[in-house]
């Protein structure tokens, strides 16, 4: 014992640097590569860019956080964020008021995660492969319902929400804020984050309990479902229509965001602090790829070698 403080207080950097998450490492090496290759980078307009287009990452990383906490995965973000995506072009295509088409995007995202939800913690399938039939069940529907086209008659208020402002402040930031505000008191002050940790880390204390671990289970996936609606939304606002392939894929940045925010699959570690550095770092990281250039098809790579390096920057701190 006195030996490891002795090392300690030798130096002191290294316990400083176990601090650090390791994703804000890379944040800082994609500042510096980005400013160097290309001066916009830094702009206050890209900047700000940035932050609003990762918003939408936001709003299904965050939910993500509480699954993956639980041991769990939820491959169908995505999948469900287009369906919901849908719902809401059919309402406003067939003259349905704004609120109607909010809340059927929201009633989509909801269902499909109360039947994930059902099957993972009741049925005890495996979060996987239920998520991974869901996401086909749910592109599927969202492609029978558009008919495989783009719904551009969705209204002007929907598309405001993501081009409007707040006290000169763009509308996608302060749903970031509200979201990640609510998400945060939901962890950090009730028991529907705590018991999310303990399904991930102690189950068994739940059920000397007597809390219902089935039922907190069920509802976190739900909440996640209703957090890919609110997510589809903002994406819809920000396209200006309703796409049935636009959010196909997020489900990997989602992911991606959270574990290289430091949130593990085992023992219920991690939290919403490092899953937000995620989503802004992946967020850099794709919008400097776009100023130089690069292919949407390689920055899919690019994003998993940021991950893979994060992982290792983790190691290498708890050694």
């Amino acid at each position: 014992m006195h030996n490891i403080q002795a090392i300690r207080q030798t130096r002191p950097w290294t316990a400083t640097a176990g601090r650090i998450p390791g994703v804000a490492y890379m944040m800082v090496v994609i500042l510096a590569v980005f400013t160097l290759l290309n001066r916009q980078f830094v702009e206050g307009a890209n900047l700000i860019n940035i932050g609003s287009q990762a918003s939408i990452l936001l709003l299904l990383a965050l939910p993500m956080t509480f699954v993956i906490l639980t041991e769990g995965i939820d491959v169908s973000a995505g999948a469900v964020a287009a369906a919901s995506s849908i719902a809401l072009g059919c309402v406003m295509q067939a003259g349905g008021h704004t609120w109607l088409g909010i809340v059927a995007a929201l009633a989509v995202g909801t269902l499909f995660g109360l039947f994930n939800g059902t099957l993972i913690a009741w049925l005890r399938l495996p979060p996987f492969v239920v998520t991974l039939g869901t996401m086909g069940m749910a592109q599927g529907l969202a492609l029978i319902f558009s008919g495989g086209q783009s719904i551009t008659e969705i209204g002007q208020v929907i598309p405001a929400l993501y081009g409007g402002t707040v006290l000169g402040i763009p509308a996608p930031l302060i749903f970031a804020i509200v979201a990640y505000a609510i998400n945060h008191v939901l962890l950090y002050r009730s028991r529907f984050g705590i018991y999310a940790r303990a399904i991930g880390g102690n189950p068994e204390a739940l059920r000397f309990a007597g809390v219902s671990a089935k039922a907190w289970l069920t509802a976190i996936y739900t909440f996640a479902g209703a957090m890919f609606g609110i997510g589809a939304v903002l994406l819809t606002a920000r396209m200006s229509t309703a796409h049935p392939t636009a959010s196909l894929g997020m489900e990997f940045d989602a992911i991606a965001a959270v574990i290289v925010g430091g949130t593990s699959f085992e023992n219920g570690n991690g939290g919403l602090p490092g899953t937000l550095l995620g989503v802004l770092t992946i967020g850099m990281l794709r919008s400097g790829l776009n100023l130089v250039g690069v292919p949407s098809s390689v920055q899919v790579s690019c994003v998993g070698v940021l991950v893979l390096l994060a992982l290792l920057i983790e190691g290498w701190k708890t050694k």
